[in-house]
């Protein structure tokens, strides 16, 4: 995945803004409610005629939860399951799924697909909402590299989601806008194989994928709609300062809040588990 990265970086070496970050966080057990328990759900979520594998941590209790989507990036190693479990732990659903094409979901996978997904996703949590106990009023996305993109894109298209935690969002306009011809392009994947690399967990090569976004730029600028964001509440949070420009231009679309950071770690956050855990669950409580 970081070769992946590496691409779509555009800062290589940035400095890192110090922030004081909170590590005192312990995954506590709690009770079984004995008459509606805490458990989990294997669930597959139709999108486009495809069937997304998926499942969902819920807590104790009969009435309706607060949920947390969870987007993952490319190809999806990192799943964030570890915020999972502390996020059941103080009441909320967390539903986790695999785009089409990704980890055995069928279908193709596309960025654009990927942002359909979602948005089928949360369709899927208002469709059942009173079997799943869900308070569809109370629906947070929270996405990954890839992931925190589709999910600051899907905004448009989901009003009824007030809140985004987008981690290390992957800036796929800012990066391949540099590219001007397609010529361009295919030199860059000979030259640079390890920029395209293919995983056997997507059924679409990594190459195709960059190169069908290239061909629809318009389509990845996060800032080309900013009325997206109005009244929402965004965090982005990332281990270097790529996105800088792009987080200046959510804050200025006049969000109810948005809070920006750049913390000492790597793309997966690998050493601020605690901290990130802290953040999301901070984000989560507020009003």
């Amino acid at each position: 995945m970081r070769v992946i990265i590496f691409f779509l970086s555009t800062l290589l070496f940035a400095g890192y803004e110090s922030i004081a970050q909170t590590d005192n966080i312990v995954l506590k057990d709690f009770a079984l409610d004995k008459e509606n328990p805490a458990g989990m759900a294997e669930l597959t979520i139709p999108s486009a005629g495809n069937l997304l594998s998926a499942l969902m941590y819920m807590p104790n209790g009969k009435e309706k939860h607060p949920t947390l989507i969870l987007a993952h990036g490319l190809p999806g190693n990192e799943r964030n399951l570890d915020l999972a479990q502390l996020v059941r732990a103080r009441g909320w659903n967390v539903l986790y799924f695999n785009y089409r094409g990704s980890w055995g979901s069928p279908g193709v996978f596309g960025f654009e697909n990927c942002v359909e997904d979602l948005v089928n996703a949360v369709a899927y949590c208002n469709r059942y909402q009173d079997s799943l106990k869900i308070d569809t009023s109370r629906i947070v996305l929270l996405g990954h590299s890839m992931g925190a993109w589709a999910s600051l894109r899907a905004m448009e298209k989901l009003p009824q989601v007030k809140k985004v935690f987008a981690l290390s969002t992957a800036n796929f306009h800012i990066n391949l806008k540099t590219v001007s011809t397609e010529q361009q392009f295919v030199t860059l994947g000979k030259e640079h194989p390890e920029y395209f690399e293919s995983y056997p967990m997507l059924t679409t090569r990594t190459f195709d994928i960059l190169f069908t976004a290239w061909k629809n730029l318009p389509f990845f600028d996060l800032a080309a709609n900013p009325a997206s964001y109005k009244g929402k509440q965004i965090i982005m949070l990332d281990e270097d300062q790529r996105n800088k420009e792009l987080a200046n231009s959510v804050k200025n679309s006049n969000p109810l809040f948005f809070d920006y950071q750049v913390w000492d770690t790597d793309h997966s956050f690998s050493n601020k588990r605690a901290s990130l855990a802290n953040k999301v669950i901070d984000f989560l409580e507020r009003k």
